[in-house]
């Protein structure tokens, strides 16, 4: 995980704001080359440890409702790059056509498996695709969709030096954001003004602070937060 040269960085993230962050990261290319092995190592041990379970869990999305068994949805990682992210379908075939980017927490789009994979996160597990390729990393920001991308300011642009992840303190702290925004009359709306400045005002503390202790800790966090709900 090496970061480009700042004369190769696109043009719309070549800003005073964004030098500030860059100029942190270059500081520490040591721990984002062990960051990067680290993806590589974990994504692959974990995709043959889990790769039976998926396959049950493919299943069971088959039977519960038609459609297929894969999400995939254009996201943004490192330096605006769009790709297709890797998630289990836990909604109905058709969710994008009828809602928002964002989910509620009764959202009707969602299925009764997809549910139960949402609350336990298992419907990320398809992501370590995307890690084990490149797209994204285990700890970083939220992959976000283009048009909310499209809102960012020329400082929140910095967490795009870094490819998106899978968890982060901001995804931790905002777990129960779907309750939050359920009471919304406009959840885009909302979402843009009030949600995402906040989470990227974290993710960007979190990327000025960013050490291999830390992602550690992130991803502990994260394990002690899916297993609690499993009580």
């Amino acid at each position: 995980m090496l970061l480009k040269r700042w004369e190769d960085i696109p043009d719309f993230m070549r800003t005073d704001e964004v030098r500030v962050y860059y100029d942190i990261l270059k500081s520490k290319r040591w721990q984002l080359f062990i960051k990067r092995l680290m993806d590589i190592v974990l994504s692959a041990v974990l995709l043959v440890i889990l790769a039976i379970p998926m396959i049950i869990i493919g299943i069971m999305i088959k039977i519960d409702s038609p459609g297929s068994i894969m999400f995939r949805q254009e996201r943004v990682t490192s330096y605006g790059r769009v790709f297709k992210i890797h998630k289990f379908r836990t909604m109905v075939a058709n969710a994008s056509e009828i809602g928002t980017a964002v989910t509620v927490a009764s959202d009707a789009r969602v299925t009764r498996v997809g549910s139960l994979l949402r609350g336990l996160r298992l419907d990320e597990l398809p992501q370590l695709i995307d890690v084990i390729v490149g797209d994204m990393t285990f700890v970083g920001t939220r992959a976000e969709v283009p048009k909310y991308v499209q809102k960012y300011t020329n400082e929140m642009k910095a967490t795009l030096l870094l490819p998106a992840g899978i968890t982060s303190i901001a995804s931790i702290r905002f777990k129960d954001e779907a309750d939050q925004l359920e009471a919304a009359d406009d959840v885009d709306k909302v979402y843009v003004e009030s949600v995402l400045p906040q989470k990227m005002k974290i993710n960007l503390e979190s990327l000025k602070e960013f050490s291999i202790l830390g992602d550690l800790a992130v991803m502990m966090q994260t394990m002690m937060l899916v297993a609690g709900r499993q009580k």
